[in-house]
């Protein structure tokens, strides 16, 4: 199998990963009402996933960073396939948050795995591609994952998902075992140590970036079935159909998000995707009661967002090329302190306020977002710019070799 394929098999695992992840907010209203809590309060299970996967998975990958790639993918599906038993088994709300965790942490350590596995087995030149792929992969799980799970739980029970989630889980690590190669793990970073990257400015404003484009997408995202039942007052298949539309626009975006990177660059694409992805949330909150305008809205709202995934994190891998896994694992964990921030964030207005609110705020995030990775990439150039300054004054200080007198 060609190394190509071998990077398709990987975001066909990111997409069942990617579904354990995503499914809750498809069908956020079945499990409030089957655990007995509030809808704002079952939306506090993202929160939980995100916090977990991103304080953990740091952790993880520092703990395992000498373990073999494959072996370490391996070892975080059969723990992704305990978390789901946990959650077909369980009854309570904090038992459930308990298998939250667990497949956060799971999760976590194979994504970023994942990551740098696809990128070292890309073509020199289409790194960019191969980690839009993985994304694609993931966004997939939005297309079907998530709008087939409401319909299983509308016709079934949410919990016949998360089992047949595990199944698959197990025949993935078979897959993994006999397409994907040993590679060979990395020195171990200390905790420490990575978040002195923090320190440089330049990395510190692109993760911000991250920070404020996922809140402003998570605090939609998470409440986007009740919003769509509620406030545009669709029905149940109608907003079965819309979910379906926001995974097909998500899968379309990542892709020509990657396509877009490798022929027109990041500046470009990041900062576009933003602008119109804070554009399009205020149209949304604005037009929030027309079912006939959120259709393309939605599908168009899912294409600027996922363009943005693939782009920055190859930007970031430029920003520290020598450290790229530590940089996949901070910008891993900054995404879901987003989430954990835009569910949480959410939940508070819709509790103190209303559902269509939540669209404002998320469009003032993506806009913040756009406005810092203006900044990050001036603080690039300007970077360059001292470096290239610092050589050429090295250059006229050396002093000319003097040729010898015959």
């Amino acid at each position: 199998m060609s190394n190509s394929w071998k990077i398709y098999m990987l975001a066909v695992v990111s997409f069942l990963v990617g579904t354990s992840e995503n499914i809750i907010a498809g069908i956020l209203d079945m499990v409030a009402g089957d655990v007995g809590v509030s809808v704002a309060a079952a939306g506090q299970l993202i929160t939980v996933f995100s916090l977990a996967y991103a304080f953990g998975t740091p952790i993880l990958m520092a703990l395992t960073s000498r373990v073999e790639r494959r072996k370490l993918m391996l070892a975080a599906l059969a723990v992704f396939f305990v978390g789901n038993v946990v959650a077909v088994t369980v009854t309570g709300y904090l038992s459930l948050m308990g298998s939250r965790v667990i497949l956060a942490l799971s999760t976590g350590v194979f994504v970023v795995v994942a990551l740098t596995v696809a990128a070292k087995l890309a073509q020199p030149g289409k790194q960019g591609s191969a980690i839009a792929t993985l994304v694609m992969g993931f966004s997939t799980s939005l297309i079907i994952g998530v709008p087939l799970g409401r319909v299983i739980a509308s016709a079934y029970d949410w919990k016949l998902i998360f089992a047949g989630i595990g199944v698959l889980g197990l025949l993935a690590m078979l897959a993994i075992l006999r397409l994907i190669p040993r590679s060979a793990g990395e020195e171990p970073v200390p905790i420490k140590a990575q978040f002195a990257l923090l320190r440089n400015p330049k990395i510190a404003v692109a993760l911000s970036v991250t920070f404020f484009w996922i809140f402003g997408y998570s605090i939609v995202y998470t409440y986007i079935s009740p919003f769509l039942l509620t406030v545009t007052g669709m029905g149940e298949r109608a907003v079965s159909i819309g979910l379906f539309a926001f995974g097909i626009a998500s899968l379309i975006g990542s892709k020509l998000g990657g396509f877009s990177t490798d022929k027109w660059g990041i500046p470009r694409t990041l900062i576009g995707g933003m602008l119109l992805h804070s554009g399009v949330l205020f149209l949304i909150a604005a037009f929030s009661q027309s079912a006939a305008l959120m259709f393309p809205l939605l599908m168009l709202w899912a294409f600027a967002a996922w363009s943005s995934g693939p782009t920055q994190q190859y930007y970031l891998m430029t920003l520290a090329p020598e450290a790229s896994g530590i940089m996949l694992s901070l910008n891993s964990s900054v995404l879901q302190l987003a989430m954990a921030a835009g569910a949480g964030i959410g939940g508070v207005i819709v509790e103190g306020a209303s559902l269509s609110a939540v669209g404002w705020l998320g469009a003032l995030g993506v806009a913040i977002a756009a406005a810092l990775a203006a900044t990050s990439f001036g603080l690039s150039r300007a970077s360059a710019r001292a470096a290239l300054d610092e050589k050429k004054l090295r250059v006229t200080q050396v002093e000319p070799e003097t040729i010898p007198s015959r």
